[in-house]
C-alpha cells in the first residue's frame, strides 16, 4: 500500500495541489504507514517534507482544542448541552438569538451565518464578539439544517474562557496538549523557518505565511480563536487520535470522559444529509471527505489549509493527512483528493 499512496500523492504534488504531504494510516491498532512526500515549499530554501514539519491546521482547531475543552467542561458539570449561549454571553441574546444553545453551536445548526470577513475591518477579537452579539440575526430556523459556521466556534471558544477563567490557548495547553504530550501543538508558534509548512502567498507580506495563521479573521484576532489558529505536527495529532480511540485515555490519564466522547459521536442532525456530532463531521449518507468506503461510524474533521483526520472505529482505521495546499492559492482540488485517498486506503488494506 505504501507505494500506491506515494504514487497517488506524488501525482497530486506534480499537479500543484500541494507542495508536499505527510500521512499516517493505522489499522487494527497499529500504524501501518508513516510517510512524508514532496517539499515544504517551492522556494529557494525548500526542504523535503518530514513528520516533524509544523502545519497550520486551520479548522482542526475546532476539534483539537475547542471541542475537547467543551467535552471536558460538560463532564465536570460546568455546562450542559442545552445551556443558552446568552447565559454566558448576555449580549448575544438580542435579535432573536436568546434561545441558541451550546449544542446548536457544536453541531453547526444554530441559525448563524457561515462566515463574516471581519479582517476587512481589521477587527480584533473583542470587536468581533461585539459584532456577532449586536449585529447578527439568524439566517435560518435553528435545528432545521446544517450551516458550517466559524462564528459558532468563536463563541464556543469564548464560553470556554468564561467558564474556566482561562484564555483558550492556556486552557488547551494545560488540560489537553500537555497531558497528551503534544509538545509541538500551539497557537502563535515560534520555530525555525524551515520547520514550517508555509501557507498562502500574500502581497503585503511579499511572501508566503510562515508561522502566521492563514485564517484572515484569526490573524487580526491576535492569532487565537476557537475556530482556527492552532499549529501542529502529524505526530501530535496521532497522539490525539490514540486518545480518542482509547475512550479518552492517554497513558492511563483521562483526558475526556468516555460517556461524553461516545455522546459526541452521535448524529445530532438527523434533519440534514450532513451528519454532525458534537464538533465532529460524521460519515453521512452523501458525499464525504472520508470517501465512499469508510463505515457510518466514521468521525473526524477537515481544515481549509489541507489538513484532516478520520477515524473509523468499526473498520479499525485511522487516517491523518496534513498538506499545505493553500500554498498554491485557494483552490478546491483538495475536495477531490481526500475522498479518493481514503477510498484507495480502504480498498488496499
Amino acid at each position: 500500500m505504501k507505494e500506491l499512496i506515494q504514487t497517488f500523492l506524488q501525482k497530486e504534488i506534480d499537479k500543484e495541489v500541494t507542495p508536499g504531504a505527510v500521512i499516517r494510516v493505522k489499522h487494527k491498532g497499529q500504524w501501518i504507514l508513516e510517510d512524508a512526500i514532496g517539499m515544504n515549499s517551492t522556494e529557494y530554501d525548500k526542504v523535503p517534507m518530514t513528520q516533524q514539519h509544523l502545519f497550520d491546521v486551520a479548522s482542526l482547531t475546532k476539534v483539537l482544542a475547542t471541542t475537547p475543552a467543551i467535552l471536558q467542561l460538560l463532564g465536570l458539570g460546568e455546562i450542559h448541552l442545552y445551556d443558552r449561549v446568552s447565559s454566558f454571553i448576555p449580549g448575544f441574546a438580542g435579535k432573536g438569538k436568546d434561545t441558541i444553545t451550546i449544542k446548536q453551536l457544536l453541531t453547526h445548526s444554530s441559525g448563524l451565518i457561515a462566515h463574516r470577513p471581519y479582517f476587512e475591518k481589521k477587527l480584533p477579537f473583542d470587536e468581533v464578539l461585539v459584532d456577532i452579539c449586536a449585529n447578527e440575526v439568524l439566517t435560518y430556523q435553528p435545528d432545521t439544517k446544517v450551516v458550517y459556521s466559524d462564528l459558532g466556534y468563536i463563541l464556543l471558544g469564548k464560553i470556554v474562557e468564561i467558564v474556566s477563567s482561562l484564555p483558550i490557548e492556556q486552557y488547551s495547553k494545560k488540560y489537553i496538549f500537555e497531558p497528551l504530550e503534544m509538545n509541538d501543538t500551539t497557537y502563535l508558534p515560534n520555530v525555525k523557518r524551515q520547520r514550517y509548512a508555509p501557507t498562502e502567498y500574500l502581497e503585503h507580506l511579499n511572501g508566503h505565511k510562515y508561522g502566521i495563521v492563514h485564517d484572515d479573521n484569526t490573524e487580526f484576532m491576535g492569532g487565537i480563536s476557537g475556530h482556527a489558529g492552532l499549529f501542529s505536527t502529524i505526530g501530535d495529532i496521532a497522539k490525539y487520535c490514540d486518545m480518542l480511540e482509547k475512550d479518552g485515555f492517554y497513558n492511563n490519564h483521562q483526558i475526556i470522559y468516555p460517556l461524553w466522547l461516545q455522546k459526541s459521536r452521535e448524529n445530532f442532525t438527523p434533519f440534514s444529509t450532513e451528519a454532525r456530532g458534537l464538533g465532529w463531521q460524521l460519515r453521512g449518507e452523501g458525499a464525504s471527505p472520508a470517501g465512499d468506503l469508510m463505515t457510518s461510524k466514521t468521525y473526524g474533521h477537515t481544515g481549509y489549509t489541507g489538513t484532516s483526520f478520520y477515524i473509523d472505529p468499526e473498520a479499525q482505521v485511522t487516517v491523518i493527512l496534513l498538506t499545505n495546499r493553500v500554498y498554491f492559492g485557494r483552490h478546491d482540488k483538495m475536495n477531490r483528493l481526500r475522498p479518493r485517498l481514503h477510498n484507495l486506503i480502504m480498498t488496499n488494506l
